[in-house]
């Protein structure tokens, strides 16, 4: 397997769960979450790859969103946690905390029993 198949394969529920605890802090815009994505390389993508991804949320009913006049062009279309959505960002949570802790584990492992 090639490193760039193996990366997108990590990257693609982690980018789900990141967009989650983004919108899930306030409601934020497209362009606004690829923007604030580009601060984390690895976590960077294109409007392309985004807006796929928040149709599906939408469809999914994990997230809504609403028209809001923008103060520097036309009105901007911003995306909110649903109470279901708001869950499913909850178990995320819980599970990336393990897996990531689990990880991290087995980074340190030297062979004795952890």
């Amino acid at each position: 397997m090639e490193m760039t198949e193996w990366t997108s394969q990590v990257r693609r529920g982690i980018l789900e769960f990141c967009i989650l605890q983004l919108i899930g802090r306030e409601p934020r815009y497209g362009y606004e979450l690829v923007t604030l994505l580009d601060q984390w390389e690895p976590l960077s993508v294109t409007e392309g790859t985004l807006y796929p991804l928040l149709r599906r949320l939408l469809k999914d009913k994990y997230i809504e969103s609403f028209w809001k006049e923008s103060e520097s062009g036309p009105p901007r279309k911003y995306y909110c946690l649903t109470n279901s959505g708001r869950s499913l960002m909850d178990m995320m949570s819980v599970e990336w905390n393990k897996i990531s802790s689990s990880v991290n584990q087995i980074q340190l492992f030297e062979g004795e029993k952890l």
